[in-house]
């Protein structure tokens, strides 16, 4: 028998049972990055708008840090990968990550891989058949976004070489998960080693583009950013990604043979003789399986504020030349420092909704783990049970804006010596929270009474996540734009604010969230 034999049984197992989740990632970050591209072209319409845009971000050592060098510019190609390219990079290297992760070290925690080994399958099938999945999904999309570049007028040329660019960055990526994947027994702790990664990879390109020196080379999405889009484009860095990839993909096949189904290679720390009082109480066990993965969170969105907060004074200086982008910040409230602000906080808080919803879904994937019935077979009951794993998305709700204004407060009371910037930007922080709360009260509506569409909830996300930042540019209805919850809370610092929209969020995510538990009890489990 093959190493390799049933990879095409597995493959289209992982196709079949993840179709929906993998067309939300195409569609979601495909359309993304159009409609960054399309609201390029209305907010500089001219080759004078784009010439005032170039002379001002070009030269900021902080927006090159966040998005990378700055080729070309002064063209509507060059702007949008100026403007969307790094975050589209770090989106489909985290999609890389996330499904290599499902389909090898999650199947293998599950103890569903060990039943198919029983059977006609060779080693390295589960292996295969993830990676083939990842970098299909990342062909797709890079042939929808260079397509839709096209499609918008931009040069064929530099539409296909920024797909293939964030193509490779994801293929890469996903060479990195298949190795962390073999080196520890739990998915998500696989998950984070290379999410680590992603963000050790992102530190080093910024650090290099901001020196100008060659430390971009080391990482990649400096081998992506170096293929130049719109700018006298360079093919043969993609040569990097190719041997990155085989390398990467090489060294987990040689580490797979090294360790049993199941196991990790990096052997888990023995646990204390006797466990520590706060896991005797359901509520703390339910905090300790999601103490890491929170702080990781919070951390992150910490970073990414104080990252926002550094470039708030430049705001004033990149909006006056344009009127297309004076109209678009402004929507955000208040002048347009105050405005970037608010949109900053305004992006932190929708990365915090997306924390919340991970933990939330845990209660879904212990139920689906099977690791909820021998509990409820003891005197917890399903409300408690279902109740102790919501303090930790709760929690998160309130814990991840408050580190993301902190980060925007304390960089931007930094730059402008004013210390009362960092309590004005954690009050504009906490008035998102009841959206961020509403959202989690719909995951658990959907725990509760459907269990089999809680993805749904990801779809609803990303609309929340293009309403708010894209609605605008892409004149969406205003009923449409309503209907997300952060549509009803106040783009602080530069508004007011009205109580009565936070209440009532706060009160549907009371209700959902009763539903939801109401709904868990008398369902059967899965």
């Amino acid at each position: 028998m093959s190493q390799l034999t049933g990879t095409t049984t597995i493959l289209r197992l992982n196709v079949r049972r993840d179709r929906v989740r993998l067309a939300l990632w195409v569609a979601g970050l495909a359309g993304l990055v159009l409609a960054t591209a399309s609201g390029i072209k209305e907010l500089y319409p001219t080759r004078a708008d784009l010439q005032a845009y170039a002379e001002t971000a070009g030269s900021s050592p902080a927006a090159i840090a966040l998005n990378g060098p700055a080729h070309a510019v002064d063209t509507t190609g060059g702007a949008a990968v100026f403007e969307v390219g790094g975050y589209a990079a770090v989106a489909v290297a985290l999609m890389s990550i996330l499904l290599v992760g499902r389909s090898t070290r999650a199947e293998e925690e599950s103890g569903r891989t060990e039943l198919l080994r029983a059977g006609i399958l060779g080693r390295h099938a589960g292996l295969a058949a993830a990676v083939v999945v990842a970098v299909g999904a990342n062909l797709l999309i890079g042939a929808v976004v260079a397509g839709g570049f096209v499609a918008l007028g931009l040069p064929t040329a530099g539409s296909l070489t920024f797909g293939a660019s964030l193509c490779a960055v994801g293929v890469v990526f996903a060479g990195v998960a298949s190795v962390t994947v073999q080196l520890t027994e739990h998915a998500r702790t696989a998950n984070a080693m290379a999410g680590a990664v992603v963000g050790v990879a992102y530190v080093v390109r910024a650090a290099g583009d901001v020196g100008e020196s060659g430390l971009s080379w080391l990482s990649p999405f400096g081998w992506a950013q170096a293929t130049r889009p719109f700018a006298s484009e360079r093919w043969w860095p993609l040569l990097l990604v190719v041997a990155a990839s085989g390398l990467l993909l090489t060294t987990a096949v040689v580490l797979q043979r090294r360790r049993d189904v199941g196991a990790g290679l990096v052997p888990q720390r023995p646990g204390p003789a006797r466990a520590a009082p706060g896991l005797l109480r359901q509520v703390g066990f339910s905090l300790r399986l999601q103490r890491g993965a929170l702080l990781g969170w919070t951390v992150g969105v910490f970073a990414g504020g104080a990252a926002f907060g550094s470039v708030g004074d430049e705001m004033d200086d990149i909006v006056a030349d344009s009127d297309g982008l004076q109209d678009w910040i402004g929507a955000y409230g208040g002048n347009p420092t105050d405005a970037f602000l608010a949109l900053t906080l305004l992006m932190l808080a929708l990365g915090a909704a997306g924390c919340t919803l991970t933990s939330a879904l845990r209660l879904s994937t212990e139920e689906s783990a099977g690791r909820v019935e021998p509990l409820l077979a003891t005197p917890v009951s399903r409300p408690r049970w279902m109740l102790s794993h919501l303090v930790a998305p709760l929690l998160a709700g309130v814990v991840v804006p408050l580190a993301g204004g902190l980060g925007v407060g304390v960089a931007y009371a930094t730059l402008t010596q004013d210390p009362a910037q960092v309590p004005r930007m954690l009050g504009a922080a906490l008035a998102h929270v009841p959206a961020v709360w509403a959202l989690t009260g719909l995951a658990v509506l959907l725990i509760g009474a459907v269990p089999r569409a809680v993805a749904l909830v990801w779809a609803v996300f990303g609309g929340c996540v293009v309403a708010a930042l894209l609605g605008s540019l892409i004149r969406l209805p205003d009923w449409v734009l309503e209907l997300s919850p952060f549509a009803h809370t106040p783009r602080l610092p530069g508004e007011s604010v009205q109580a009565a929209p936070l209440v009532l969020l706060t009160g549907l995510a009371v209700l959902t969230v009763a539903a939801g538990v109401a709904m868990f009890r008398r369902r059967d489990l899965r």
